[in-house]
């Protein structure tokens, strides 16, 4: 855990960095300036692309990140991976391509009516597709040799940061809605040129190939690996983008919007665990390389506690200030206020089982999990078909929560039964109920005349209840050193 810690502090800047900057544009911005339909287009085009972009890797991400540790090696560009990485991913690109063009008049044919202006910028979906599909690789490559935060610093910073900007310049009249589309697209294309540029500079963008490295046994497990890498990424994608897709065809643009300023409330519970998840994956293969189930037990531990602690900060905090996000928003985003709920009840259940999928990913039944999310998407997708029609976007987020549900219990029951790891004990309870404490005395105080000051006071008193309950029942030794070490560097305490 060491390692995690120091690795995620820059992750973990750039990350909130980038929740002040989303909040801005998506939670403030995107209901104020834009319609319903405006929304639901930005948010739809971008989980098209990455649904597209996702399947051009082959699932090269999952041999990435469980092979790369045996071709790891400074001197020799470790063996020529990168250039093995970027030529499945562009033959990878062009099968998509060829399906895009084939499923193109199908595409227009369903959104003509409810959504004409998907039609009418479907192209963007091109630029969109490859630009991601080989940030994606790129990203993966840079956590495998440890440069986690670069990453982050891209997609959480400056792609936010650009956003921003577009936003303005069309809210202030010095551009068109198409021009906006236009500067939006550049603006989700423009970390892959600089990740690229970032591995030139480190010297790590080598396209050196070395022969005969890779030995048959070796291409064979990544050939299977890849192989199902294919239907568990694109099973992972597809879960986070399938309800915006779904919500598209039978309620039409202005619906997938109030979803989507919904939805991205409900994903504020994640923030917090992205940098350490990102580098615990990594640590996790490590640990399987040298079948240290000792050292995997400690990481799963250690992350979950930590991970389930600030989603329900996270969580509480949200739904503590509901009334004053629909103050923020709008009342024509009203509709979501129960999507916000369950799609952060869906998110802690993501965060209560912490890193399983990725220990289990890691093992050599890595299998498992590959029909774990088969069986997960076609319990979203069926009852996605079933919700979405009779209680229209709530009905979406009950799908969500629900699939989520089983998919969790089902991670956690096999690693507890293969191998004996299990992250659960009483901390937990105390967890639970330092958690109700902490909401129903900030939810008891009384409303104050300026949301603004409302959502500080209200914050502020759950922080300080929440945070002096996990810090005096000592729920997590990593949460407590990094507080003390903050004492310390403000001269607060020896």
């Amino acid at each position: 855990m060491g390692v995690i810690k120091r690795q995620s502090i820059s992750g973990t800047i750039y990350t909130y960095i980038g929740v002040v900057l989303g909040f801005i544009t998506t939670g403030i911005l995107f209901p104020k300036v834009f319609s319903t339909d405006e929304v639901g287009l930005l948010r739809l085009l971008v989980s098209v692309s990455v649904l597209f972009a996702q399947f051009s890797g082959l699932g090269f991400n999952a041999v990435m990140l469980r092979n790369f540790p045996y071709f790891r090696d400074n001197e020799s560009n470790h063996h020529g991976f990168l250039l093995l990485s970027l030529t499945v991913n562009t033959v990878g690109f062009l099968i998509v391509m060829i399906l895009f063009i084939l499923l193109k008049p199908w595409l227009i044919e369903i959104n003509i009516e409810k959504s004409a202006l998907f039609v009418e910028y479907i192209f963007y979906l091109i630029p969109l597709i490859f630009f991601t599909s080989y940030f994606n690789l790129l990203d993966s490559y840079n956590r495998a040799i440890y440069n986690i935060s670069i990453g982050i610093e891209l997609k959480d910073l400056w792609q936010r940061l650009f956003i921003l900007a577009s936003i303005l310049g069309y809210f202030f009249g010095l551009f068109s809605f198409q021009i906006l589309v236009v500067t939006y697209t550049i603006s989700i294309c423009f970390p892959t040129l600089m990740i690229t540029w970032s591995l030139w500079r480190q010297g790590e963008f080598s396209l050196r190939w070395e022969k005969g490295f890779i030995s048959k046994p070796m291409a064979q497990e990544m050939i299977s690996v890849s192989i199902y890498g294919i239907v568990t990424s694109f099973s992972s994608i597809l879960i986070l983008n399938v309800d915006v897709v779904m919500i598209n065809y039978y309620l039409g643009l202005s619906e997938t919007g109030v979803y989507a300023i919904a939805f991205y409330f409900g994903t504020l519970v994640l923030i917090p665990s992205r940098p350490v998840i990102k580098i615990a994956a990594i640590l996790i293969a490590d640990g399987w390389k040298t079948m240290d189930l000792k050292k995997i037990d400690e990481i799963y531990k250690k992350t979950n506690i930590v991970l389930t602690i600030l989603a329900l900060l996270m969580l509480i905090g949200l739904w503590v200030n509901i009334e004053n996000v629909f103050k923020i928003v709008g009342d024509e985003y009203i509709g979501g206020k129960y999507v916000i709920l369950l799609v952060g009840l869906a998110n802690v259940f993501e965060m209560s089982t912490s890193v399983s999928q990725y220990i289990i990913n890691n093992s050599k039944q890595y299998r498992v999990n590959t029909w774990f999310l088969i069986l997960f998407i076609f319990m979203l997708v069926v009852s996605n078909a079933i919700l979405i029609p009779s209680f229209g976007i709530i009905g979406c987020a009950m799908a969500s929560t629900f699939s989520r549900l089983v998919y969790n219990f089902l991670c956690w029951f096999f690693l507890y039964r293969k191998f004996k790891l299990q992250p659960f004990d009483r901390t937990y309870l105390y967890l639970i109920g330092i958690t109700i404490v902490s909401y129903f005395v900030a939810y008891l105080i009384p409303n104050l005349s300026n949301f603004i000051v409302d959502i500080i006071v209200r914050s502020t008193v759950l922080v300080m209840i929440f945070g002096l309950g996990v810090y005096f029942t000592h729920l997590s030794t990593d949460l407590n050193e990094t507080f003390q070490n903050i004492l310390k560097q403000l001269k607060l305490i020896k």
